[in-house]
């Protein structure tokens, strides 16, 4: 079988290296961008599975991506914000946009796992105390 493709994309260089170990470690193909161009640029090519998003960028904030990949070619690819910015003000903004999932950073690595296997039709695995 082959491993699940996911578009990181983060602009914060530490946690986005952070996020691509655990997430290769996890059996992932992992893509990323650090910006929103380079996120629309590389989600169109290389059609990730699963797209981590999160909200503040440069070059198009996480809205703006959201926005242009289902205007340029109505991508449906499940996207899961990761942001810091204020879960009050943005979890309902950034679901109404087309986040299937929105967590507020940080998050717990197996909590993050198992809402992308959900996302992505895979088994779950127990959780291990």
């Amino acid at each position: 079988m082959n491993a699940k493709r996911v578009l990181v994309v983060e602009d914060d260089l530490d946690f986005l290296r952070g996020l691509v170990i655990r997430l290769k470690a996890s059996g992932y193909e992992v893509l990323s961008a650090t910006d929103g161009v380079q996120a629309i640029g590389v989600a169109r090519r290389d059609k990730p599975d699963l797209i981590l998003l999160d909200i503040g960028l440069p070059g198009g904030d996480g809205y703006v991506v959201m926005d242009r990949l289902r205007l340029l070619n109505g991508v449906r690819t499940p996207i899961l914000v990761l942001s810091a910015k204020d879960p009050a003000t943005h979890r309902e903004k950034a679901l109404a946009a087309g986040a299937s999932v929105f967590f507020h950073k940080p998050v717990e690595n197996h909590v993050l796992l198992a809402t992308m296997r959900r996302l992505l039709g895979e088994p779950t695995k127990p959780v291990r105390a």
